[in-house]
């Protein structure tokens, strides 16, 4: 008569095949979250830095402290959405896209607000 566990022999193989897969997808669902927190944190740190460089060369009319905050927004690796400027106030909008699994999906964006103390 054959032994009741003869059938399940090699069956710790499958189970660790199985404990493995599920390691590397919730690794990549984990990396791919933590990517997108980055694209965001970058999207906002753009968007401040280029609405305090848009405020910063308010004096200068709109045009000149819009493309100052494109370069500052630019260099942040990000892509400005849209910058306005009253008085000396101004508002600057960015995006950031996330590297790896996340990229497939939509970019951050973030704003900011930047003028004189009051």
């Amino acid at each position: 008569m054959a032994s009741p566990r003869r059938g399940e022999r090699g069956s710790a193989s499958v189970w660790v095949l199985a404990v493995g897969v599920a390691v590397v997808v919730f690794g990549a669902f984990g990396a791919s979250i933590g990517a997108a927190v980055v694209a965001r944190h970058q999207a906002q740190a753009a968007a401040d830095l280029g609405a305090l460089a848009a405020a910063a060369h308010a004096v200068g009319g709109a045009h000149v402290a819009c493309s100052r905050a494109a370069g500052v927004v630019s260099a942040n690796d990000a892509r400005m959405i849209s910058c306005a400027v009253t008085g000396l106030e101004a508002v600057v909008s960015a995006e950031a896209s996330a590297a790896g699994l996340a990229a497939s999906f939509r970019p951050a964006r973030a704003s900011a607000r930047a003028g004189p103390a009051t």
